[in-house]
């Protein structure tokens, strides 16, 4: 596994553990997938965008801003690789400022380990990262559509340097 994977696994075990001592409730509605439905964006970085989409083996339904194309009957068929923002997301009102302190700090962990990297940051909703990448592999019969195919090196390198999506600011 490629070394900035290694590092990023080890960030979202420090946010999951982070989450498991909060406690939130989960209720399994799928409302966390449901982002227009429910009012919501799954904001990604480009490195955590790389590494589910290396690690995912597929998704159905098309790319869109409304859901996740991941869920499937209200569960997660990307349940190892998913972003930050899905780890820390419950629909728990108890929980929600400490679902974002959580986040704020783990987000920040992410940037500091592409700064480290020398990684261009790029901040985007995960529907933009999936469209480029089906958009950006070579064209696939009608029949796999659906089906994620291989992530490139060459294609993850030419979206790096893409900054049209920055982050804001983290004090």
């Amino acid at each position: 596994m490629r070394p900035e994977f290694e590092r990023l696994r080890s960030i979202y075990a420090a946010a999951d553990a982070a989450v498991a001592s909060a406690g939130p409730r989960c209720d399994a509605s799928g409302r966390c997938c449901r982002f227009k439905e429910f009012g919501h964006t799954l904001f990604v970085s480009q490195l955590e965008a790389d590494y589910l989409l290396t690690h995912a083996c597929h998704f159905d339904g098309p790319v869109n801003d409304a859901t996740c194309p991941f869920q499937v009957e209200n569960l997660c068929t990307a349940r190892e690789p998913r972003p930050l923002g899905c780890r820390v997301y419950f629909c728990d009102p108890t929980y929600q400022e400490t679902g974002a302190e959580i986040s704020e700090r783990y987000l920040r962990e992410i940037k500091a380990l592409a700064d480290e990297l020398g990684l261009p940051w790029r901040y985007a909703p995960l529907h933009v990262f999936l469209e480029e990448h089906v958009n950006t592999v070579s064209p696939r019969p009608e029949s796999s559509r659906g089906a994620l195919p291989a992530l490139r090196s060459e294609d993850s390198a030419s979206r790096l340097n893409d900054k049209r999506f920055p982050l804001p600011t983290i004090e």
